[in-house]
């Protein structure tokens, strides 16, 4: 019919690293933290969740998820990778705190600071 129809791909930039905050041209590389318990009866909606399981956008580089979980106070397994779908773990102490590991090892964590895995 001779009829063109432009199609909008993008209309805005809201793509944005969760770890530096910077656009991330193209796919972002997501992590999701899966749920702490798997509850038999659905949970009120009065409940908030102890993590927020995600889905978190970052660029590529598993240094900008490190920088997200150093500024959220995580802690992270040195023997795990940063992957798609981490694992938290709880911190036993006064105030809850939490570690997250990708979960395919099969001896103890090894628990340090997310900021100590960062190269300056």
């Amino acid at each position: 019919m001779g009829v063109r129809i432009p199609t909008i791909v993008h209309d805005n930039v809201a793509r944005r690293c969760d770890g530096c905050g910077e656009v991330i041209d193209g796919t972002p590389w997501r992590l999701n933290v899966l749920d702490i318990v798997a509850t038999e009866i659905a949970p009120s909606w009065t409940d908030a969740p102890a993590i927020n399981p995600g889905p978190f956008q970052f660029h590529s580089d598993p240094v900008h998820v490190l920088r997200w979980m150093s500024r959220k106070g995580y802690l992270f397994c040195r023997k795990g990778e940063v992957r798609e779908i981490m694992r938290p773990i709880p911190i036993p102490g006064e105030s809850p705190r939490w570690a997250l590991c990708d979960g395919l090892h099969r001896d103890d964590h090894e628990i340090v600071p997310a900021e100590s895995l960062i190269e300056a």
